[in-house]
């Protein structure tokens, strides 16, 4: 078996595989060099290598901690030749290898700290999901979300859309969201969202620059169209700030779907790219939960589970509807992880 040091600099090598295969080649250089440089020389190198877990597990992942830290210390300029490597500008790897040992300190820090993201994107998969719902159920939406991090998700209602050619959303936002398509086009129905609310073990408040600038950081620095979204969708919750709380989701599902909505209103359960990361009897709980709901929704209070997840089996994202009380379980999409493009079933 290899040894810990040998585990941890071969899941950086098979991050940057990954990154690289998403179109982040500057990521995957950067993991890539750390791969080879760390050493025993820094507090940062000393706890990587020496890591206490399993370095690929979605609770630990270290890798995109520290590639975090070091896009983070680009973006404020605290090395100017660390912002000028992220910037195109000279080799990355020299710049990282002495960020490295000049930002110690800094950088070990955000070890501290499991990676954390919230992909805007997603919001156009979500938001063709609650289209098919109320295509099915013309009826005012009620809209919980676990998992939902900073809430950019959540503020879907707060975004435009052109999806597929169907145009959605809020006309005068300065977000649109118009993932490349590939099928027909989703329902043109009008999704009103009356209530949301979400829940998350650490929910990120973005209250605070410091707050925003964590969330930013974990966004590959060569992608720079997810960065103009995020900070898009930053400034629309600082204006709308969506209603996320600090819990388990097992918990929160159990005590919010315990009490039934009123007549005329759907409910609508979602996660993206969450489930994945919850315990295994929190996931049982929420199964429950869900089918209790289920079993009592009617023609006037239906109940959906949408949700947008990766298939253990095939390792597609599935875009997938559950809708009671007719039963339904559709799958309506495949997507790129972070919703580049979206494939309709319908």
């Amino acid at each position: 078996m290899p040894d810990k040091e040998s585990e941890i600099r071969q899941a950086f090598r098979d991050q940057a595989r990954f990154c690289r295969g998403l179109g982040s080649e500057l990521t995957a250089d950067i993991l890539d060099t750390v791969a080879e440089k760390i050493d025993r020389s820094t507090e940062t190198g000393r706890r990587l290598l020496d890591w206490d877990g399993d370095p690929r597990s979605n609770a630990d992942n270290v890798t995109l901690r520290l590639a975090g830290g070091l896009h983070a210390l680009a973006r404020a300029g605290k090395d100017a030749d660390l912002t000028a490597a992220y910037r195109g500008e000279r080799p990355v790897g020299p710049a990282v290898e002495q960020a490295l040992g000049t930002h110690d300190a800094e950088l070990a820090h955000w070890l501290d700290l499991p990676p954390q993201t919230n992909e805007v994107s997603r919001a156009a998969a979500v938001m063709a999901g609650l289209m098919t719902a109320a295509d099915r159920y013309a009826l005012p939406i009620d809209l919980l979300e676990l998992g939902a991090s900073a809430g950019l998700v959540l503020n879907l209602n707060r975004y435009r859309y052109d999806l597929g050619g169907v145009e959605t959303g809020e006309p005068t936002s300065p977000l649109l969201l118009a993932p490349e398509w590939k099928g027909s086009a989703p329902p043109d129905a009008p999704v009103d969202i009356i209530t949301q609310s979400g829940v998350d073990r650490s929910p990120i408040y973005l209250s605070t620059p410091e707050a925003a600038e964590r969330l930013v950081a974990y966004i590959w620095p060569d992608q720079p169209e997810r960065i103009d979204r995020a900070e898009k969708a930053i400034r629309l919750a600082r204006a709308f700030t969506p209603p996320v709380v600090a819990g388990e989701a097992a918990d929160w599902t159990e005590q919010r779907l315990a009490h039934r909505q009123a007549d005329g209103v759907m409910r609508i359960l979602y996660h993206t790219i969450a489930f994945q990361y919850f315990p295994e009897q929190q996931k049982q709980r929420i199964r429950s939960a869900v089918g209790n709901a289920a079993a009592e929704a009617s023609a006037e209070r239906p109940f959906g589970w949408l949700s947008l997840e990766t298939n253990s089996e095939t390792g597609a994202i599935e875009l997938r509807l559950k809708l009671w009380p007719a039963g339904e379980d559709l799958h309506l999409a495949n997507t790129h992880p972070h919703v580049s493009w979206i494939d309709w079933l319908g």
